[in-house]
């Protein structure tokens, strides 16, 4: 039963995400070869309406050029400035206007039916290019006031769609625009030409789009000029088509015509101002998109099919191995350490049943020596850290009393000369200092070290090496008052003092030397500096007492005296402050050979806790 509904579940799951996978490709297939199509079919369509205007445009500029012979010429430039009342003068003018102006123009253009020119003096010239005798009479008034509301007054041509003669409108178009005289500073007449429409049928006829595609030419004002012959085309632009058409610049919509949805194309001319509109149905287009929605679909049947045999085969076949494996686990879940026994398999599969095997076989092996080794691991750990607890106290005790034997001894040494040769203050002044510094550095007990029990403590060394060396010492302590009640590790300052005394100063203190004692606060921390202006470190012996800092290092020779002689040592003071505070604090040292060394002691400002 657990076979069979987990092959169900796997087939079912299978199922739903090919079919999903299948469907999802297909739709997007079919969704985006439409839009493609359908847009670049539109587009092909665009540029054909594209060509077709511009090609239009040229052909009218043609005859738009024709007027500019006529324009200039004398003859009518002085039929206009002339008399209304001037018979004669009419007679003259037209008859050169017909003889010498026009002929040359319906000559170079033979599809020009009409040509004339109507002044505001109420007189015009008119010529029919086809029949002689069938020149309109026409209200020469009239025509000029319609003509001249119809065109700019800046002298440029405008096309129309209309015809001197009542009733001809009709595939006809005017080319228009106002001229003037000699003498007149203003346009006072009208120049125009008419052609039949039907002469560009030539350049629209030739637009091939597909059966059941025409195309459309408007007017400025949305009027219908050109129509293919074919009669559902004459009827079949309604007036909202018109109206939306002529609200948009250029390009598409969809409008369902007579029962037909059909795709308008729109393009506006630059120059006539017309619109031309391709009409195109929707299912001429979208044919190619049938043909692959088709394929399609038969491919996406066929391979769902063969992909759920699969599936229910795959299904089928890790079934089995997965319901033993799951067997497995569940007993070793109740703490069971069995091995599962399966034929061979050489899939992953069989690889990971092999694997299960040998986890079970070394887990059921480690899950004692796991526990044992925990145990040991505690208890090693404990003992490190009371091993490591009773190195530190034993190594800061050690270097809490190392204070070096010959200082003791010379003092003595001096102490013994004074009584013997006078009876001496200075010999109870030694061995008063004597015997503080004694007390001071030989406690152990925990307690709190300042900065003014260091001063003290360097006073009383000043005090006894000044009667050593028989001269005054003196050291300029600029310490701020609110910073000596700073905490401090108990012999820090007086082993710097008695490291500038031995090394900065080898021959003593001579007028010009000095010995700073400065402290501040510096965020978090607390800084004591010992400056002197005695002979300095060469860079080589500075790098390698940083060196020594930075390891941590107390290990040195005898004859290092560096760190040894005369005193407890920089090291000696360095390591002790670790101990205490940590391994960001310690001395850091500064030197300049023949300018002196700068010594920093940093310590944690405002330190609460216990020092030795």
């Amino acid at each position: 039963m657990m076979k069979r509904s987990l092959s169900i579940r796997l087939f079912f799951h299978f199922a739903v995400v090919i079919t999903l996978s299948l469907s999802a490709i297909g739709l997007f297939t079919y969704t985006y070869a439409s839009t493609e199509m359908n847009d670049q079919l539109a587009d092909n369509i665009a540029q054909t309406m594209r060509n077709t205007a511009y090609q239009t445009d040229l052909y009218l500029q043609n005859y738009d050029r024709a007027t500019y012979s006529i324009l200039s010429n004398g003859s009518v430039k002085h039929f206009l400035d002339m008399n209304s009342e001037d018979s004669y003068a009419y007679y003259e003018y037209s008859r050169q206007i017909k003889t010498n102006v026009f002929p040359p123009v319906f000559m170079l253009y033979p599809q020009i039916k009409f040509l004339y020119v109507i002044g505001e003096n109420g007189r015009v010239v008119i010529d029919d290019n086809q029949n002689s005798a069938g020149i309109p009479d026409i209200d020469a008034a009239q025509q000029y006031k319609e003509l001249l509301a119809a065109t700019p007054a800046n002298g440029e041509s405008t096309l129309l769609t209309r015809s001197i003669r009542s009733g001809q409108s009709a595939n006809v178009i005017t080319i228009a625009r106002r001229i003037r005289g000699v003498s007149s500073y203003t346009p006072n007449g009208v120049l125009a030409m008419e052609v039949n429409v039907l002469e560009l049928d030539k350049i629209w006829g030739e637009l091939d789009l597909g059966q059941g595609g025409y195309q459309y030419v408007m007017d400025q004002n949305g009027t219908v000029i050109y129509t293919p012959g074919d009669e559902e085309a004459q009827t079949a632009m309604p007036s909202n088509t018109v109206n939306r058409l002529m609200h948009m610049e250029a390009g598409s919509l969809e409008q369902n015509m007579d029962g037909t949805k059909r795709l308008l194309i729109s393009e506006l001319s630059a120059y006539s101002g017309w619109r031309f509109v391709a009409s195109v149905p929707l299912s001429e287009l979208q044919r190619p998109i049938a043909t692959i929605r088709s394929a399609t679909l038969w491919v996406g049947a066929g391979t769902l099919l063969a992909a759920l045999v699969v599936a229910y085969r795959i299904g089928a076949s890790q079934v089995e191995p997965i319901r033993v494996l799951m067997n497995g686990m569940r007993q070793t879940e109740k703490g069971i350490w069995n091995k599962v026994e399966m034929k061979e398999r050489r899939d992953e599969i069989g690889v990971l049943i092999r694997s299960y095997n040998l986890m079970v076989s070394r887990l059921s092996d480690m899950i004692e020596s796991v526990y044992e080794s925990e145990l040991r691991r505690q208890k090693s750990e404990i003992e490190l850290q009371q091993e490591a607890l009773e190195r530190h106290r034993a190594e800061f005790q050690a270097l809490q009393l190392q204070i070096n034997p010959h200082f003791l001894y010379n003092t003595l040494e001096t102490i013994k000369c004074y009584a013997v040769v006078q009876d001496s203050e200075e010999i109870a002044q030694m061995v008063e200092s004597m015997a503080h510094m004694l007390r001071y550095s030989i406690q152990t007990n925990l307690e709190e070290i300042t900065v003014a029990n260091e001063l003290k403590h360097v006073l009383a060394y000043l005090s006894i090496m000044k009667h050593r060396m028989d001269r005054e010492l003196e050291v300029e302590v600029i310490i701020a008052p609110d910073l000596l009640l700073e905490k401090m590790v108990r012999l820090t300052l007086q082993p710097l003092v008695e490291n500038v005394l031995q090394h900065a100063f080898p021959r003593g203190m001579e007028p010009g030397h000095f010995i700073r004692i400065d402290a501040r606060r510096l965020e978090d921390r607390f800084l004591v500096i010992v400056q002197d202006n005695g002979m300095g470190m060469s860079e080589e012996r500075l790098e390698k007492l940083r060196d020594r800092l930075e390891l941590n290092r107390l290990a040195g020779e005898d004859s290092d005296d560096v760190y040894h002689r005369g005193g407890i040592g920089l090291m000696n003071v360095h390591r002790r402050i670790q101990l205490v505070f940590g391994e960001t604090y310690g001395l850091m040292i500064e030197s300049e050979q023949g300018l002196g060394t700068t010594i920093t002691m940093a310590l944690p400002a405002d330190q609460h806790s216990k020092r030795i």
